[in-house]
This record gives structure tokens, sequence and C-alpha cells, in this order.
């Protein structure tokens, strides 16, 4: 009888071939199965939009900032909510559901104004849990006050964008925020409250940025011990300055094989305890103008589970 991957996988947070501690297997563990997330936009703005400390956001940020997938920012929270549970019902179970703040930075509004928006999403049908995108700069003592206190009545998790721990690039993509003043916000929020789960945001392929700096973005963030990571492909979406880069021959997106084993390379440096929420990202299917091989996110996937089989590699196998 032929022996399968799952039998002889060496990665512990695992019931399949999968090396590393996948999200699925999260809410398998936690809620009994799998949970639909609800995208959801706010209609908040961000520091680096509005001029507290930059114009015109991220050089790769849609217009709608991140919220692609949500409904109009125009309708009550609930009714967005019930507007895209209906889509997902068609293709899965959403029994379950986690809402999501994703679009722009959610934290960046008055507390009143954010109380209203939460509020709203815990009382519709089948929430869960809810998960809130910000950034670490935009978490006043007087919202962190009221996350610590959400926490203990929902699953909270939130979401930080770090991107690159290294300055020099983040100022280039109009980042708006220094890898210290990440550290700040995200120990505030792991001070709050230790039930909050904390997940950080980090992209390969950025402009300028070298292999060697995407896995010590990787090493660095491993070692702040988050609950969750997600790590994304950089994308090309339609009408963003990073549009005009590439367009213009000033960008060229990462080359699939390279993406393949920055990505395995990189998980070997988190802590197995750390849950990978992504392992890349989904770009607007009319919007996305490279790389046009992520439109095959399911077989990057299975890429990257073969790419660490082959080369004997797994979660938290460098992690020190």
């Amino acid at each position: 009888m032929k022996i399968k991957q799952s039998q002889i996988n060496p990665f512990e947070n695992s019931d399949s071939n999968k090396r590393y501690y996948t999200y699925d297997y999260f809410l398998k563990k936690t809620y009994g199965g799998k949970c639909a997330k609800i995208p959801l936009d706010a209609g908040f703005s961000c520091p680096n939009m509005d001029g507290r400390c930059g114009v015109g956001g991220c050089i790769y940020c849609s217009p709608r900032g991140s919220g692609d997938f949500a409904a109009s920012a125009a309708l009550p929270i609930a009714e967005q909510y019930e507007i895209t549970r209906a889509k997902l019902s068609e293709k899965w179970s959403v029994e379950r559901c986690i809402p999501y703040f994703q679009a722009r930075t959610n934290t960046y509004a008055p507390l009143e104004k954010i109380k209203e928006k939460f509020e709203a999403a815990l009382l519709c049908e089948g929430v869960v849990a809810v998960n809130v995108a910000t950034r670490a700069d935009c978490l006043p003592d007087d919202v962190v006050e009221y996350l610590s206190e959400l926490a203990d009545r929902v699953d909270l998790t939130v979401e930080l964008g770090l991107q690159t721990v290294h300055d020099g690039i983040a100022e280039l993509i109009n980042r708006g925020h220094t890898f210290a003043q990440f550290v700040e916000g995200y120990e505030k929020l792991r001070r709050a409250n230790p039930k909050i789960m904390i997940c950080v945001h980090i992209i390969f392929g950025l402009p300028n940025e070298t292999d060697e700096m995407m896995l010590q973005t990787a090493k660095v963030v491993g070692k702040l011990l988050p609950d969750m990571v997600k790590i994304h492909l950089l994308h090309v979406i339609r009408d963003t300055e990073l549009a005009k880069w590439y367009e213009s021959g000033e960008y060229t997106p990462l080359e699939r094989e390279r993406y393949i084993e920055l990505t395995a390379t990189a998980l070997q440096y988190f802590h197995k305890d750390t849950v990978i929420a992504r392992l890349t990202g989904d770009g607007a299917f009319d919007d996305l103008l490279a790389p046009e091989w992520s439109r095959k996110k399911v077989t990057v996937i299975n890429d990257i589970d073969k790419y660490l089989y082959t080369h004997n590699m797994w979660q938290g196998k460098l992690f020190e």
C-alpha cells in the first residue's frame, strides 16, 4: 500500500498533507468546520490617504482600499452582510460567518462611529467571530480599550498591515509608518487583552526588495509571535500608482517559481502555532493587470505544498 504524504507529515498542526498551520485547520479546531468570511466596508479612510501622514494611499491599493469584494459602503452594515452572505451561500455553507471589516483602516474614525459599525455586525445572523483590518499606527487608547472589551464578548482578530520591516521600502510604497511604529502598536494591542488575536500582513514582491529582504521580513515577524500571518503576493491593480510603474516598465512582478520558493522558505521562520491565514492574495478579476499566473491561486498553493514536501520543509523548521 502506498504511503500517503499525510501519514509521514512531520508538521504537527495538520490533519492532511499541509506542512503549515492552515486557516481551514484552525477553523475546524475552533468552530468545527469552515466559516464564511463576509467582507464589509465601513466607509472609513486611511491616514496615508487623507493627509495625516500622506495622500494617495499605498501605491498598490485599489480605489476601494482593498474592499473590492464588499458591498457598497453606502449600505448599512447589516444589509452589506446579507447581500454578500447570500452570494456566498451559492457556493459554500454560511451557517457560521465571520464579518470582516476589510476596506481601508477600520480603527481610523471616532470611537462612537467604530462602535456603531462593529456592534451592527455582531447582531447579524450566524456570526461566530469578527475580523478587523487596520494599521498599527491607528490604535488610540479609547479604541484599544473598546477592542479589549469586545474581545471579551466575541472572538476578535485584529489584522495589522505591515507589508515589510524595511523602512526604505515602506517609504517607497507610501506606507506612512515605520517598523518601530508598527511594533509600538502591535505591543500595545497585545498588552490590552491576550484574547485579541493579532494577524500580521506581509507582502512579497514589493518594488526594490531582494529575496533576502523579503525573508528578513518573515524572520522578524516570526519572532513577534503573531497569532496569524497573511502572506500576500503583490498584485498590480488597475488605476493604482503601481499600475503606472508597471505600464512604464519601472516595476516587474515576481515570477511564479520565485514566489513559490520564497513562500515555502518563509514558512520555516514562523512558529508552529502561528496560523497561516493566507499564502497568496486575490486581485479583483477585471482589475488585475499582473501577474497573470496569480489567477490560478489553487494551483499556486498546491505547488507550494509540493515544494515543501520535495525539499523536506515545514513551518517552524528554522524558527528560533
